[in-house]
């Protein structure tokens, strides 16, 4: 289907009624389908989902397919990848024909061995880096223009068939000798097998490429350290930023780096922290949102299995005991929602609070300041023995030439101090920003995730107001001292 043909169609949302008709559609027929559908339909036990050809312009309502391994949405009007946290064990995902413009969104999926973004609109392949078990990626079709790509999906150690056709990429120099120069372990490039000259080619110039190798593992180790908002604090790159044309700050080096140390060694071990705290949160959300689903369904199930019997008076009596425990369930559900508030804010104070570097920074001033005293009293010292031109004979001119005055010196002393200060704010306000921003993203997304939680749930429940109505309407009233006895119409 091509692209131009969306313009003329109505975009859909993924509705209960849709998945439904979906499920059913793929399951068995005949008398087992008949079985299937009395028995009732649990998404939370579906392995496949088909949702190909359905004008859905919007990922969302799957979270009860926590056993889907197989999802299909291609041929639809998709903009952007997400709703999709909870299906931790997909294997397979074809997202193609879609208007998807930037890869993101797949950081649960760790199972997926076979994704697809064919015919989208991607210009860059990114935010992949925990498919680890992929080994088909088709990204053909696309707008990626940079072999910047290719070398990132050197991280996939797993990747045996790669499809780019289709892409600009295509168009550069030796882009095929490129792909089987970065991706080694590569069978297969847009479907066909890679041949052995290519091959042969590639091989020869291994040994050029360890340099590149070598260059691949210090980018990584430096985004390692960028996660940890500590890049290029383990050395002396701060203090030589701050005093690389000044011989006498240098002699403050090795206390600067030790406290520059610090702040690296701390930054490492809160980010290895950080990713255990939110490791754990997300298995225990999994484990509650599962066992409540398991809890939820059961009793459902029950409600329909009675409401199927409907024939007198004690059925309907037992109809509106289940119902009103149904109610009991929701509010307990919806405090179950406030509990995972409550323990969202502690852990976004617990996040808060390891972010905190202010105190290190600070002892960081403090050697600037000192430095900045001693540098004003040799200044001092130095001007009083200009007035009596007793200048060392190793001053540079250009050094004598800051002693006409005080006013001078004085300056030229106030404003290295204050260029020091600067680099030195400038680094803990990048290290901060960066920090809380993470928090406020990580926060941001499971507290969207809880919100769909309470939506699903809402909407399941929805499903059984039509019958509470419908009760209501032939109930006259109840008999005073007899619970559940009804009188009816």
């Amino acid at each position: 289907m091509s692209h131009h043909l969306y313009d003329s169609v109505e975009p859909n949302v993924i509705t209960e009624e849709m998945l439904l008709l979906a499920v059913d559609e793929q399951g068995p027929k005949g008398q087992a389908g008949r079985i299937a559908r009395e028995e009732g339909i649990h998404f939370h036990d579906v392995k496949q989902l088909d949702l190909d050809y359905r004008n859905v312009w919007k990922i969302e309502n799957l979270w009860q397919f926590t056993s889907l391994t197989r999802l299909q949405l291609d041929n639809n009007m998709i903009e952007k990848i997400e709703g999709l946290e909870c299906l931790v064990h997909l294997i397979w995902l074809d997202l193609s024909f879609n208007k998807i413009e930037v890869i993101e969104g797949l950081n649960m999926l760790v199972k997926l061995e076979d994704l697809s973004f064919y015919h989208n609109r991607i210009s860059k392949i990114e935010n992949m880096d925990h498919q680890k078990n992929l080994q088909f990626l088709s990204v053909g079709h696309n707008n990626v223009d940079q072999l910047e790509s290719i070398v990132y999906l050197r991280r996939l150690s797993k990747l045996e068939t790669l499809c780019l056709a289709g892409n600009p990429v295509e168009q550069i120099q030796d882009y095929k000798l490129f792909v089987a120069a970065y991706l080694p372990k590569l069978v297969y490039l847009n479907y066909k097998l890679l041949d052995s000259e290519t091959v042969s080619i590639c091989t020869l110039q291994n040994e050029g490429d360890r340099v590149v190798l070598q260059t691949d593992k210090e980018d990584a180790v430096l985004q390692k350290h960028k996660e940890a908002f500590v890049e290029h604090l383990n050395g002396s790159f701060l203090f030589d930023s701050m005093f690389a044309e000044d011989t006498e700050g240098k002699k403050l080096v090795h206390k600067f780096v030790e406290l520059c140390q610090e702040i690296f060694d701390t930054g490492l071990k809160e980010h290895l922290r950080r990713q255990e705290e939110v490791t754990a949160y997300n298995e225990g959300w999994h484990a509650a949102v599962k066992m409540n689903q398991e809890l939820g369904a059961k009793k459902v199930f029950k409600f329909d299995k009675l409401k199927e019997q409907v024939r007198g008076r004690h059925v309907l009596a037992e109809i509106v005991h289940e119902n009103v425990l149904l109610k009991i369930r929701i509010a307990e559900y919806q405090s179950d929602i406030v509990e995972l508030h409550d323990f969202l804010m502690m852990l976004e104070k617990q996040l808060l609070e390891q972010l905190k570097v202010g105190l290190i920074s600070q002892d960081l001033r403090d050697l600037e300041n000192y430095h900045h005293e001693k540098v004003l009293e040799s200044a001092t010292n130095t001007l009083e023995r200009a007035k009596r031109n007793e200048f060392d004979e190793d001053l540079p001119k250009e050094v004598r030439m800051l002693f006409v005055d005080k006013d001078t010196i004085m300056n030229a002393v106030s404003s290295s101090h204050d260029l020091h200060l600067l680099k030195i704010d400038n680094r803990e306000d990048s290290l901060v920003t960066r920090a809380n921003k993470w928090c406020t993203g990580l926060i941001t997304q499971v507290r969207s995730r809880a919100e769909g939680q309470r939506q699903g749930s809402c909407s399941n429940s929805g499903c059984h107001m039509p019958l509470q109505q419908t009760l209501n309407l032939r109930f006259v009233g109840v008999r005073p001292g007899t619970p559940g006895s009804l009188i009816l119409k």
